[in-house]
């Protein structure tokens, strides 16, 4: 197995500590386990794309394990009321969406990577989780709501880019 794939896989394994630091109420330590798992996503792409080491199982873990550590932080936000629950179910909506849609594809061979307006949706994501587990910090010092202004843009993007990418790829899916 290459590195990018044991980052993917690492990705998915921080997801178990994660949650549980969250679920202890540990808000500043959970965001540092998010940050660093969402840091693998970055390398593993950059590492993957620069030495060639492009797989199938990276195109179809690594959206999942970004899916996977996206939707944990929100489920466990949800319960702990930090975010409202119809945001996660707009997200988690969309990302069954798009996984059963790849899932189709794949079942006919084919392997639909990640587009552009879905990487800008998981860097959204992912920015607005770091914010609201850092507790809005700095930008509460100054009484910006980044973390809502981030969740509320991470929100939309996951819906462009969940319509775009089913009229992109509609004709896979027939």
């Amino acid at each position: 197995m290459n590195l990018p794939n044991k980052l993917t896989i690492g990705r998915v394994l921080a997801v178990p500590a994660f949650i549980a630091v969250l679920m202890l109420g540990h808000y500043y330590a959970s965001a540092a386990i998010f940050v660093l798992a969402s840091l693998t996503d970055m390398l593993d792409g950059m590492i993957a794309r620069k030495m060639n080491l492009v797989t199938n199982f990276g195109k179809i873990m690594d959206p999942l394990a970004d899916k996977l550590l996206v939707m944990s932080a929100l489920v466990c936000l949800v319960q702990l009321g930090d975010v409202p629950g119809w945001m996660a179910i707009v997200v988690l909506a969309r990302e069954f969406t798009v996984t059963g849609l790849r899932s189709v594809a794949a079942a006919g061979g084919a392997v639909i990577a990640a587009g552009t307006t879905g990487k800008v949706k998981t860097i959204l994501q992912m920015v607005a989780i770091t914010a609201l587990l850092l507790r809005n910090w700095p930008f509460s010092l100054i009484g910006l709501p980044f973390a809502d202004i981030m969740l509320w843009a991470a929100v939309a993007m996951t819906v462009v880019s969940g319509v775009e990418y089913i009229v992109k790829n509609k004709e896979a899916f027939s």
